[in-house]
Parts: C-alpha cells; sequence; structure tokens
C-alpha cells in the first residue's frame, strides 16, 4: 500500500507545483507593455516570495501538524489553480500578474511540506528513495508549462490553463487517493515553542545549512537556464532557437526527475551525506564550467543537462534527513522552516542572475551560483561527523 501511496502523492505533486514557473515558461511569448529585465526576475521572485511568507506563516502556526497534511494540500491547490488562472485576465496590468504570483507562492507552501511529510508518514526503510521521488515529481511539475508551451505552438496562454487544471486535479488526486501514514502523526497539537527545539538541534542546523548552500543555485538556475539556452542558440544562429530553447529547458529541468529518484535509492545504501555531497560537488562543477561553453550550444546543452541532473539530485535528502532527525510530531513544522529560509536565499541568487548577464554577459551569468552547493557540502561533511547523525551517513536497508 505505502507504494501506491507514494505513487498518488506524487501524481499530486506534480499537478500542484506545474504553477511554480507557469508564468516563467511563458516569458518569450508574452508582448506586454510592461516586459522588462526586472519583470522578468519578479514573475518568478514574487511566487518566491509568497512560498517564504506561507511557509514562515505555516511553521510558527504549525499548520502542516496541527490542520493536517492532506487538508492543506488540498485547500492550497485549488486556491493556486484559481489565482494562476486569473493571469488570463489580468496579464497587461504588472502589479496584478505580481500578486496573482504572490498568492501562488501562498498556495505553494500548503503543497510542498505537507506532501513530503505524508511520503516520509509512509516509509521508514526507502525514505530517501520515497522522497526522492517526490521530489522528482516536483522537478518534473517544474517542467510541465515548458512542455504546455512548446505543445500549445509557444503561445502563452495554454501555459497558463494548463497547469491550472494540473494543479485542480492534484487536489481531486489528494482528496479521494492518499491517505495519511503510519509512521509520522497526521497531527499534533499547537505548539509554537518546538521552532525552539529545532533551532537547537546541532544535526537539524547542519542539514539546514547543506540545503541553504544547495538552494542559492538550484531556483536561480531553474528560472533562468531559459533564456540562457535560448540566448546562445541564438549567439550561434541556430534556426528555430525558441523552440529549441523549449524543448532543452524541459530536457535539463526534468533530468532532475530521474536523478531524484536515483539519488533517493543512492542514499538509502550509502548514506544521506554522502550522497549530497557528491551530488553538490558535481553542480557547483556545472555551474562554474557552463560559461565555458557558450559559444559551442552543442557543448552546451550536453552540460546543461548533467547540470539539471546533479543540481536537484540531493534535494530530497536534505527534507528526509529533517525528517530523521526532528522530533516526529512536528516533521512537518521542520520542514516549513527548512523550506521557509531556503527560498529566501532564492530571492537574491534569482535576482543577481540578470544582472551578472547585463554586467558580464550571458556566458557568466551563472558563475557566481557555484560557492553555494560547495560550502553547502563543507556542511554535511561536518553533519557526517555528529554522533546523532550516524543513521545518515550509513545506508537505511
Amino acid at each position: 500500500m505505502r507504494w501506491r501511496m507514494l505513487a498518488w502523492i506524487c501524481v499530486a505533486e506534480l499537478g500542484a507545483l506545474s504553477l511554480w514557473f507557469s508564468a516563467t515558461a511563458v516569458i518569450p511569448a508574452l508582448r506586454t507593455s510592461w516586459m522588462s529585465v526586472d519583470a522578468q526576475a519578479w514573475l518568478s521572485m514574487a511566487v518566491t516570495v509568497g512560498f517564504v511568507v506561507g511557509t514562515i506563516v505555516s511553521a510558527v502556526l504549525t499548520l502542516a501538524d496541527f490542520v493536517g497534511a492532506r487538508r492543506l494540500f488540498v485547500g492550497a491547490a485549488v486556491l493556486g489553480a484559481a489565482v494562476n488562472l486569473l493571469l488570463l485576465l489580468v496579464i497587461e496590468s504588472l502589479p496584478l500578474v505580481l500578486a496573482c504570483r504572490f498568492v501562488t507562492g501562498l498556495a505553494m507552501a500548503g503543497t510542498y511540506p505537507p506532501a513530503m511529510k505524508l511520503a516520509a508518514s509512509w516509509f521508514v526503510t526507502d525514505r530517501g528513495l520515497a522522497v526522492g521521488s517526490l521530489v522528482g515529481a516536483l522537478t518534473l511539475g517544474g517542467a510541465l508549462p515548458h512542455l504546455i508551451n512548446l505543445a500549445g505552438g509557444l503561445v502563452w496562454w495554454p501555459a497558463i490553463a494548463g497547469t491550472s487544471l494540473a494543479a485542480v486535479l492534484a487536489a481531486l488526486v489528494m482528496v479521494t487517493l492518499v491517505e495519511d501514514g503510519p509512521h509520522v502523526q497526521a497531527r499534533a497539537p499547537f505548539n509554537p515553542a518546538c521552532i525552539g527545539e529545532l533551532l537547537r538541534s546541532r544535526g537539524v542546523v547542519l542539514a539546514n545549512l547543506g540545503y541553504f548552500g544547495h538552494m542559492w543555485e538550484l531556483y536561480a538556475m531553474w528560472t533562468w537556464i531559459g533564456l540562457y539556452l535560448l540566448e546562445a542558440f541564438r549567439h550561434a544562429g541556430w534556426p528555430g532557437a525558441p523552440r529549441l530553447g523549449a524543448l532543452a529547458t524541459a530536457a535539463v529541468i526534468g533530468a532532475g526527475g530521474v536523478s531524484c529518484v536515483a539519488a533517493g535509492l543512492l542514499a538509502d545504501r550509502i548514506g544521506r551525506t554522502a550522497t549530497t555531497m557528491l551530488a553538490m560537488l558535481g553542480s557547483g562543477a556545472c555551474a562554474a564550467a557552463v560559461g565555458l561553453v557558450f559559444d559551442r550550444p552543442a557543448l552546451l546543452v550536453a552540460v546543461a543537462l548533467v547540470w539539471g541532473f546533479t543540481i536537484v539530485a540531493d534535494s530530497a535528502q536534505f527534507s528526509a534527513a529533517v525528517t530523521e532527525l526532528a522530533p516526529p510530531a512536528y516533521v512537518g513544522t521542520a520542514l516549513s522552516l527548512q523550506t521557509s529560509v531556503g527560498f529566501l536565499i532564492t530571492l537574491a541568487s534569482t535576482w543577481l542572475v540578470p544582472r551578472a548577464a547585463e554586467a558580464w554577459g550571458w556566458p557568466w551569468a551563472f558563475a557566481f551560483l557555484a560557492p553555494g552547493p560547495f560550502l553547502g557540502a563543507v556542511a554535511m561533511g561536518l553533519l557526517r561527523r555528529l554522533p546523532e547523525s550516524v543513521k545518515l551517513a550509513q545506508g537505511r536497508r
């Protein structure tokens, strides 16, 4: 039954999280009076701001544990679908567009951590694979708007309508087919004091620091890799650059869906600390090297695919580590706290990429992302030494 539950949770997560990049995916097709470099950045950053606010509120009020993960997910997915669909009516007004994106981010805060809690609730052994599969579904959800955009003929509105429909279907799956698992409490008393306990846990803090280094890189790359590839194809004079850019971007982001599952299998065998360190060293190397191949688009796509594979492979293992190190009653709160700070960090790196492109040119726009995963690997190396983290340094099978 646990594998069936995991499959449905992953389907729901894929549909709900497709809303995150629904507007970013259609930037090349938008012809509005407000379009600028800053506006492009804020289409993604407004979602992140909403997500950060939502996860902070969720953590302080312990919503994922007090309200219940399934209830929170369903309400949030429906809300996200509705405000995303409003973009069809308000697309000519930047303030209204950003307001919709902000509320979409609030809704995402009610889907991502609760889904991780639900996946963890069904697994003790194989938890790395379970949470890895969930983040793989999230990653495919990030690629879905680009695929809809491609199938819709690079016209902007089908991606908006299609992702809203996907989020509604996600809510239906969650309410009709998913149940709470036996290994994590479905609900717990309201207790804001649990946050202090989480902040005093060395293991939780180091796992979070590793996650923060990972997040410095992840969403900035996901947000801008589409324009980066498009600029490279145009620079090389390749025909059909917009279509090739959309296809390559979907492939690069989608590669992470495979790596999350593979890393989950690996982490359950060699340990979470070793797996995250390997992934971050690989993705950091790609961030440092991708600018060197900007003028050779075929090689650039190859490097970008490796980057897309490694950049998110470790993501689930930071969350899995927290579910194992945090008090069982407040796993949902611990995940909300982790993701709120992690996504707050992405605001800075996402904002900086287009500025780096303006200052140094697109080939070097991603170079400053490399220190994040390298420092995250150091944090996971320190975590590996702690007595309470032995179970993270060893396989769980």
